[in-house]
């Protein structure tokens, strides 16, 4: 009796954490698909109490415009977590001694994951509802080729490091974003537009460019790996 009682304890504690984490990763694709819904909504309930712009456009518009009120908090909060994860907190520390860089992952970073999961799929099942008033073939290739790379990262919990990356080259969709609303409100002329399309130059120079050229090369350098 003694000799099987060690197994299966061990075999209870690995199905238990195990499903932990697919809990885990359920939840936050969930929360991820609730977040968009609510900020969906919010974004058309405030944009037609506050912007008399809003309550002129089309219904096609207004569902686009809806749709980019939660791509935009998407962007801010994949943003914010990226740079925390990447930057601020110890988990990719170069000099860090808990194993390879490529293998670290947190509670964190795969909430992260998961809440942009959710995202995607949201985001997804709009463009198909409306297709293509959101988005041609391009973007449902984008968007499948960005969930299939994210699933993989959650559910191996390798290289998240550099889906955190991409993921923080978000930081630039708000503005891409504010250029459309402006766009779309006839501000084309105002300083808010002109304010916005430098931020989203010197955004794109850095999220987009700058950071792909460290992308790259930090994957070269941990190739073995």
């Amino acid at each position: 009796m003694v000799g099987f009682s060690l197994p299966f304890g061990i075999a209870s504690v690995a199905g238990y954490e195990t499903s932990s984490r697919e809990f885990q990763y359920l939840a936050s694709v969930l929360s991820g698909i609730v977040l968009c819904a609510i900020v969906y909504w919010l974004t058309g309930a405030i944009s037609s109490l506050c912007f008399k712009s809003y309550r002129n456009l089309s219904g096609a518009q207004k569902l686009e415009w809806n749709n980019r009120g939660f791509s935009t908090v998407h962007a801010i909060v994949v943003a914010f977590a990226s740079f925390y994860l990447l930057v601020l907190s110890d988990l990719f520390r170069e000099d860090s001694v808990d194993g390879l860089i490529i293998d670290r992952n947190s509670t964190l970073s795969n909430t992260v994951l998961g809440v942009s999961i959710g995202y995607f799929l949201t985001d997804l099942a709009m463009i198909f509802w409306l297709y293509p008033a959101l988005g041609g073939f391009e973007y449902v290739i984008h968007h499948g080729l960005s969930m299939f790379s994210i699933i993989l990262a959650l559910l191996s919990g390798q290289a998240q490091i550099y889906i955190l990356m991409v993921l923080f080259s978000e930081s630039t969709t708000p503005f891409v974003n504010l250029r459309w609303y402006l766009d779309i409100a006839g501000q084309k002329n105002s300083s808010l537009y002109i304010c916005n399309g430098i931020a989203l130059f010197v955004g794109w120079l850095v999220a987009r460019v700058i950071l792909f050229i460290y992308f790259f090369t930090h994957m070269f350098l941990h190739f073995e790996e």
